[in-house]
């Protein structure tokens, strides 16, 4: 019986994106309260994206443009690109810190952090970690970067200062993102494999709690809201969204997103959480303390899986690696 229940729903929301997909393109950006702003033409092939990070001090967007094995640095307020940063085999994972004036970059080509100088825009040294690391997070007070090693089941950690690796922390399944609270300081990482948000004293470097989502297979991408200290998850198995709260364990919401849900992007003024999928389908999340509801879902572009928002400008940017046999950064507008 369960299992014709999830066919049914898997086949429901299957037919409800595939009608999704017959609409212009306009009218399915308006159904998620999208507008229309430019294409950015992008450089490299038509090859994967992979998660971006906006600097909002300096007014830039970094996006990981792995197919390619580049960063592309993109000047948010004149909507053109400033540069690419190469020599990046596979790379997945980026982070500016505008603070250290440094940007990180998992290479996971080569099992490895590079380190950027905001300045230059230049490689001024790699480091070593663990097998196929993914995600970027940055401790504040103790400036450590922590690293996801998906594969290698375990989250290192890099001196910033010295930019050297000092340790490696057992997770013991596959690392989804890892993300810094900036609310209790502390580190927290999605261990996929097992179904938990693992929560790591950077102090300490090392792992205090483990939390368990049981409706969540295959926790990867999520992303912590300060207002509500709500951590935003989603499962990559499932197309499972869940909201924990940070102060008591318990979870508060549950939902459904698009197929293989990957990037999460949150506009902090109006509230709304983004969830984006390889499938193509976007999510639209009203977040309020004790009040969760999504608003909107529909087919966006395919493979519009990664995504970021500008939080001055309320623009939303998507990486497509095809459109019309060129890869480009739409950017949309939150009305």
């Amino acid at each position: 019986m369960k299992k014709t229940i999830l066919f049914t729903m898997f086949l429901s929301f299957s037919l409800l994106s595939a009608c999704s997909q017959q609409l212009p393109f306009l009218q399915r950006a308006k159904k998620l309260g999208l507008e229309y702003v430019k294409d950015v033409p992008l450089s490299g092939g038509t090859t994967r994206f992979d998660y971006q990070s906006i600097d909002e001090r300096n007014r830039r967007l970094y996006i990981a443009h792995m197919g390619s094995d580049m960063v592309t640095v993109v000047n948010i307020d004149s909507l053109k690109v400033i540069k690419n940063i190469y020599n990046l085999p596979n790379v997945h994972g980026v982070l500016a810190v505008p603070r250290q004036q440094r940007i990180y970059a998992s290479a996971t080509g080569k099992n490895e952090v590079a380190v950027i100088d905001e300045n230059l825009l230049q490689i001024i040294a790699t480091v070593q970690v663990g097998d196929y690391p993914d995600g970027l997070a940055f401790a504040r007070l103790q400036k450590l970067v922590f690293v996801s090693d998906e594969h290698g089941k375990t989250v290192s950690v890099i001196d910033a200062k010295q930019n050297k690796l000092i340790k490696k922390i057992v997770v013991g399944g596959e690392v989804g993102n890892t993300h810094y609270d900036s609310i209790s300081g502390l580190i927290y990482s999605a261990d996929q494999t097992h179904n938990q948000l693992v929560t790591i004293d950077p102090q300490k470097i090392k792992i205090i709690k483990r939390t368990n989502l049981p409706s969540c297979r295959g926790a990867h991408g999520f992303y912590i809201d300060e207002q509500t200290h709500y951590a935003l998850i989603t499962g990559e198995d499932n197309a499972s969204f869940v909201a924990l709260d940070l102060n008591t364990g318990k979870i508060i919401a549950k939902n459904k997103v698009g197929n293989y849900p990957d990037v999460l992007a949150f506009d902090k003024q109006k509230q709304l959480l983004f969830v984006s999928s390889e499938s193509g389908v976007v999510s639209v999340f009203k977040v309020r303390k004790n009040n969760i509801k999504k608003i909107a879902e529909s087919f966006f572009y395919s493979g519009a899986h990664t995504v970021s928002i500008d939080q001055k400008n309320h623009l939303i940017f998507f990486p497509l690696k095809n459109v019309k046999g060129k890869p480009v950064l739409r950017v949309m507008r939150i009305l």
